[in-house]
């Protein structure tokens, strides 16, 4: 059995409103798989976009180079392709064209069959009174789970 891997960018859930998630695959070369199963990769400052012909990239996902790999190894941030489905790439396409929407990843992971498969949302970017006011729900509840526990 495989180890899952699960690579999360967590400032774009704080960054940005999410209003639709997608699960896309991503196209790489042998080295970067194997880097990604080793848990060598970070999405942190990535984000996606389209290019003339229509096709969906992530940018800026940076991935290590393989420890092993030889003089075939893969440059460590360079475009990766996502692969979606021709409706959703449509649908995508026309949301991103609309006034302050992006298209952020959220989740790296291998499925289980061992693909790598990227979590993307159509986000809108928050503005600052709105990260404050996640940050106050995130504290009044972690102060609610310490009541809670005491209480047990």
């Amino acid at each position: 059995m495989q180890k899952t891997v699960n690579i999360l960018n967590k400032r774009a859930r704080f960054d940005f409103e999410i209003i639709e998630t997608y699960t896309a695959g991503i196209v790489l070369t042998g080295t970067e798989i194997k880097s990604i199963r080793l848990g060598k990769a970070q999405i942190a400052d990535s984000f996606c976009e389209f290019n003339e012909a229509h096709e969906l990239f992530a940018i800026n996902m940076s991935i290590e180079e393989y420890a092993f790999g030889n003089t075939f190894n893969h440059k460590a941030k360079s475009e990766r392709k996502l692969l979606l489905n021709r409706r959703e790439l449509k649908n995508l396409e026309k949301s991103v064209q609309t006034k302050g929407l992006t298209i952020v990843p959220l989740k790296l992971f291998t499925n289980e069959k061992g693909f790598a498969k990227l979590d993307i949302a159509l986000c809108r970017g928050k503005k600052t009174y709105d990260k404050r006011e996640s940050l106050k729900e995130q504290d009044t509840k972690r102060d609610i789970d310490r009541i809670k526990k005491e209480f047990r």
